[in-house]
């Protein structure tokens, strides 16, 4: 059930409808049946997988929670671990490790017949490996008391607002949220809703309509050079962004409207002034679990220097095999990872040429270069995100620069008017988000007089109906 459809406008009001008219102790109940309903609307069978996660997560929590000695509970981690990864690597990795096999033996011309294991990917299922892992490393490391009910824990695992695509929660902070009994709050719950139609409308009318034109031209890179790549390639960068953060907006806002509190995902990533920084304003959730779960145990950079570098290369390849098991993704994870290298490395030269241009008297100037710079070395590694295959993202690189002529009409989808709407759609994204600097938005248009919210409120619902594009066009990050 995509949040973007029909089925979902009558299921959200209906689950928040009875989830306050039921008593307490019985809520989490209906929302773990709601949460199930919606992850088997995609396909039921995949159900049994989130339930054996579930179970191993559960089981063995529960059992580490009973071994004083932390040294003793190690077993029991690891059965958690590689039961949860292995599940995820059957389902997510095998066919892209036994394909890049085949491809080395047959090189070597050595015999390779390894089937290809005919499955779909599961929705969802690198978000709640995620949080079922978080949780058997929290109790593991004595952070969290194992939870002893197990319809909780479930609901934990498989709360609908974030099951799908994040954000994915910490059980130090979500678990505790569905104890609390939670009264119905107009104020909470109209700050949920104006969140959730913020999210529709980067998803519908942005980020689906920018997709038109990124499609047209990634899916049939061969026919086009220059200007239309450039084109397609900076419209991909703000419609990945409209369509993750659109999903998180209308995930945080669908909690919020029933009394849970979802953590923040992104943070105006493309006003990052360095690629450190745009790593901790985009994807915070899955950012904060990688720093948490697998840099600072490496070492992070208490190490020496050499390790240092290993550690952080390490991270962003893992993250890159998280987002898709293909060399694309590893190609793009490392040249975030070498980003980040280099910037440590050229440190003092980076300063010393703003010193000698001057730049440090002249802050604003300084800030937009730096952003400026971030933004377009974000945007050249989404080249390899976006590509079909590496042949594709190599074929775009080496004809970006390839016959820059200015046109009125590159025969991309919309024509003309098409990538002027993606630009105005743009230029009015990065207004609103300056505009966020000075504090929320949404908290302004709830202090505003009811005539001139109510004005706002029309326009935007006007503008979603008229120029949003309702193709039910999935979620980019549900393939992860």
């Amino acid at each position: 059930m995509l949040f973007n459809s029909i089925e979902f406008l009558i299921f959200f009001p209906l689950v928040v409808a009875v989830y306050f008219a039921t008593p307490h102790r019985y809520r989490w109940l209906w929302l773990l049946a709601a949460s199930y309903y919606f992850y088997m609307s995609w396909k039921a069978e995949y159900l049994i997988l989130i339930v054996v996660s579930t179970l191993i997560g559960y089981f063995t929590g529960l059992r580490m929670g009973k071994i004083p000695e932390k040294s003793n509970r190690k077993k029991l981690l690891i059965l958690s671990l590689c039961a949860n990864l292995g599940i995820l690597f059957a389902f997510k990795y095998f066919n892209f490790f036994n394909d890049s096999l085949r491809a080395i033996f047959n090189q070597l011309n050595l015999f390779y017949n390894v089937p290809v294991f005919q499955v779909l990917l599961p929705v969802g299922i690198s978000f709640y490996t995620f949080q079922i892992l978080s949780y058997s490393l929290d109790v593991y490391r004595g952070h969290k008391e194992p939870e002893k009910h197990l319809g909780i824990f479930a609901l934990y695992v498989a709360f609908f607002p974030q099951l799908v695509a994040g954000p994915i929660e910490r059980s130090t902070r979500l678990l505790p949220q569905f104890f609390e009994h939670h009264h119905f709050n107009y104020q909470r719950a109209a700050d949920g809703v104006r969140l959730m139609a913020w999210g529709f409308f980067k998803k519908i009318v942005i980020a689906d309509r920018l997709a038109l034109i990124v499609n047209d031209v990634y899916n049939h890179p061969t026919e086009y050079t220059g200007m239309p790549l450039i084109i397609a390639t900076y419209f991909f960068a703000f419609q990945i962004y409209c369509d993750f953060s659109g999903y998180s907006d209308i995930a945080i806002g669908a909690a919020k409207v029933m009394g849970f509190d979802l953590m923040q995902n992104f943070n105006r990533p493309y006003f990052a002034k360095s690629i450190r920084e745009f790593w901790q304003r985009w994807h915070i959730s899955l950012s904060s679990w990688f720093r948490d779960y697998v840099y600072i145990p490496l070492g992070g950079n208490r190490v020496t220097q050499g390790r240092w570098y290993f550690n952080l290369m390490v991270v962003f390849l893992l993250s890159s095999l998280w987002h898709g098991a293909a060399w694309t993704f590893v190609v793009w994870g490392g040249l975030h990872g070498l980003y980040l290298l280099v910037s440590i490395w050229t440190a003092g030269l980076q300063a010393g040429l703003e010193k000698f241009l001057r730049l440090d008297r002249a802050p604003l100037l300084q800030k937009l270069i730096r952003v400026g710079l971030t933004f377009n070395l974000v945007s050249f590694a989404w080249i390899f995100f976006r590509a079909n295959s590496i042949a594709d993202a190599f074929y775009i690189v080496r004809h970006l620069l390839v016959g820059l002529e200015l046109k009125t009409n590159y025969g991309l989808a919309g024509g003309f008017y098409g990538y002027i709407f993606g630009l105005v759609m743009i230029i009015f994204l990065l207004a609103v988000q300056v505009g966020q600097r000075r504090g929320s938005i949404r908290q302004s248009l709830a202090l505003s007089p009811v005539w001139l919210r109510w004005a706002v409120y029309y326009v935007f619902i006007f503008t979603i109906f008229t120029f949003g594009y309702f193709g039910t066009t999935e979620f980019i990050y549900f393939q992860f």
